[in-house]
C-alpha cells in the first residue's frame, strides 16, 4: 500500500507540517489502496512563499521559454500516461477504457492545446501611443476535483504556466495518486523551483488556507456550488481574483421534427452520456426535454438503452461503466433516487441498490424516471450520478422555460432536424455552453457556466484570459 506523505514545494519533495493520515478506498471494492498525509496551514504558507519567490523571475520569462518548458512537461506525460491511466482507475474507479482513452488523454489534449494558443498569443498591443500589456496575475491557488483528475488541473496548470503565473495546487484528497505522478512529471521536466507547488488536504483546512491567503492573486476552483460560495466568501477579504466552475443541472431538449429512428437516436445518446463516468460529470444531459406526446416513446428507449448498459469491474475488459467515487457519493445518489419515487416521479429503469450481481463496490444501478416535473428535487438538484430525469413540454417555448428555470447554466444540449430552429433555441437558453445535435467540446473552446454554475471561462484563449492582469502604458510612443 502506497503512503503518499511528501509534498513539492520549491522543486523538491518535502516531509509536510500535518501529520493525519487518511485512507484514499477503491471504490470497486470499499479497500484502502493508500494512506495520505494531510497538509495544514502552514504547509500553504511554505508553497506559497516559494511559488512568490519564483514569480520574480518566471514572470518575466519568455514564451519562448515557457513553451520549452511545457514542451517537456507533455513529453513526459505522455510517458507516464499509462501509470497516470491506471491510478485515476484505483483511486476513483473510471474503467479501464474510460480512463486510457479520456481521463489521462485528455492531459495530452489540454496541454498540447494550450502550447499551440501561446504559439500565437498577442500579449502586446498598441492602441494609439498607448501600450496595453497583458501581464501574469502573480500566484495562483489551484483547487481541483475528483471526477475528471487531469482535465481540471490541465485546464488551471496549462494556462498558468503559459501565461507566466506561478501556483499552488491542493489537489482533491480523494484522488491524490493521479496527483503525486503528475508531480513526478512536472520534477522529470525541470520545470523552475517553485513555479509549481502541490500541498494534499481536505477543503475546510488547505482549501480554505488556500482561498484566504493574503500571498495568492488568484483562485481557480472546480466543484460543488456549496463549495465555491465558502471558497470565494474566504477570498473576499483580499479582493483576489475568483474563477469558478461549479455545478451543473443541464437540460437535453429533443424536438418533434426527428423522426422515429433520428428520435430514438437522441433518447439513447442522451442516456448514454448519462452514464459515462458514472454521471460524474457537471455538464451531464441529466433534464432530458421532450414532447409531451412523445413521452410513452422516449421512456421506453431510455429505460432500454440503460438496462444494456453494463455495470461491472473497472479493471474488466469491455464498455462496462465502473462505481461512483466514494460511499458518500454512493449514499447521495441512493437517497435522491428514493426522493425521486416518493415524490411521484415513474421509475422505468434502475431504481435503489446496487445491480444485483455486485455485492461489493459503490456501483448505481443506470436509472431513468419518466414525467418527472421541474419542481421535483431530481429535477432542481444535481445528483451527479447515472440517473435520468424525463420530462414533458408542450412546445418549444415551454422547453426553454423549462431549461432555463433551474439556477444553474452550465451546458446544454438540443437535438432536432431543422438545424435554422435548433440554432434559434440555442440563442435563447441561459447556458455557457450548447451542444448541437451531439457536438462535442474540444480543447479551444471556452468551457464555464452562467449563475449558479460558476464564472470565468477554462480552455483556449479564454483559459488564458483568467490568468492575466491588463496594464496601460500611456504615452507609449514617443511620435504621437
Amino acid at each position: 500500500m502506497k503512503i503518499l506523505d511528501k509534498f513539492y514545494i520549491d522543486g523538491q519533495w518535502v516531509v509536510p507540517d500535518g501529520k493525519q493520515l487518511l485512507d484514499v478506498i477503491n471504490p470497486a471494492n470499499e479497500e484502502v489502496c493508500a494512506q495520505l498525509v494531510l497538509g495544514s496551514a502552514h504547509d500553504v504558507d511554505m508553497a506559497v512563499a516559494a511559488a512568490q519567490r519564483a514569480f520574480a523571475s518566471w514572470s518575466r520569462t519568455s514564451a519562448d521559454e515557457r513553451l520549452a518548458v511545457m514542451r517537456a512537461v507533455l513529453a513526459e506525460y505522455d510517458r507516464r500516461a499509462g501509470d497516470i491511466a491506471a491510478a485515476i482507475t484505483q483511486e476513483m474507479g473510471a474503467p479501464n477504457w474510460l480512463a486510457v482513452q479520456a481521463q489521462a488523454a485528455v492531459g495530452h489534449s489540454l496541454l498540447s492545446s494550450d502550447i499551440e494558443t501561446l504559439q500565437n498569443f498577442e500579449f502586446h498591443e498598441m492602441r494609439g501611443n498607448v501600450q496595453v500589456v497583458r501581464e501574469p496575475i502573480g500566484v495562483c491557488g489551484l483547487i481541483t476535483p475528483w471526477n475528471w483528475p487531469m482535465n481540471q488541473i490541465f485546464c488551471k496548470l496549462s494556462p498558468a504556466l503559459a501565461t507566466g503565473c506561478t501556483l499552488v495546487w491542493k489537489p482533491s484528497e480523494v484522488s491524490p495518486l493521479s496527483a503525486q505522478i503528475l508531480m513526478e512529471i512536472l520534477d522529470a521536466a525541470k520545470v523552475p523551483a517553485g513555479v509549481v507547488n502541490m500541498v494534499h488536504g481536505d477543503g475546510p483546512t488547505v482549501g480554505a488556507a488556500i482561498a484566504a491567503h493574503p500571498g495568492i492573486d488568484m483562485i481557480s476552483f472546480t466543484g460543488s456550488t456549496r463549495a465555491g460560495i465558502a471558497v470565494a466568501q474566504a477570498a473576499a477579504p483580499t479582493v483576489k481574483r475568483v474563477s469558478q466552475e461549479l455545478g451543473g443541472k443541464s437540460a437535453n431538449i429533443i424536438l418533434d421534427d426527428l423522426d422515429t429512428e433520428g428520435f430514438a437516436k437522441a433518447v439513447s445518446g442522451g442516456m448514454r452520456t448519462m452514464s459515462v463516468n458514472s454521471g460524474q460529470n457537471c455538464n451531464a444531459p441529466s433534464r432530458m426535454l421532450v414532447p409531451a406526446a412523445r413521452m410513452e416513446e422516449a421512456s421506453a428507449v431510455a429505460a432500454a438503452t440503460a438496462n444494456k448498459i453494463v455495470v461491472g469491474d473497472p479493471l474488466s475488459d469491455g464498455m462496462v461503466m465502473g462505481p461512483v467515487v466514494s460511499q458518500v457519493q454512493w449514499q447521495k445518489i441512493q437517497d435522491l433516487i428514493e426522493t425521486g419515487i416518493k415524490e411521484g416521479a415513474q421509475l422505468v429503469a434502475g431504481g435503489p441498490g446496487r445491480p444485483e450481481e455486485l455485492n461489493r463496490g459503490f456501483y448505481v444501478r443506470p436509472t431513468v424516471f419518466a414525467n418527472v416535473t421541474n419542481d421535483m428535487t431530481i429535477a432542481r438538484e444535481e445528483i451527479f450520478g447515472p440517473v435520468l430525469c424525463i420530462l414533458a413540454y408542450s412546445d418549444e417555448g415551454q422547453a426553454v422555460k423549462i431549461a432555463n428555470d433551474t439556477s444553474y447554466g452550465l451546458s446544454s444540449y438540443i437535438s432536432g432536424a431543422d438545424k435554422a430552429k435548433v440554432r434559434e433555441i440555442a440563442s435563447q437558453l441561459r447556458t455557457g455552453m450548447v451542444h448541437l445535435n451531439g457536438a462535442s467540446p474540444n480543447s479551444k473552446t471556452p468551457f464555464g457556466g452562467y449563475k449558479q454554475s460558476g464564472n470565468g471561462r477554462e480552455r483556449g484563449p479564454d483559459g488564458f484570459d483568467e490568468y492575466l492582469e491588463t496594464k496601460a502604458i500611456l504615452g507609449f510612443a514617443d511620435d504621437e
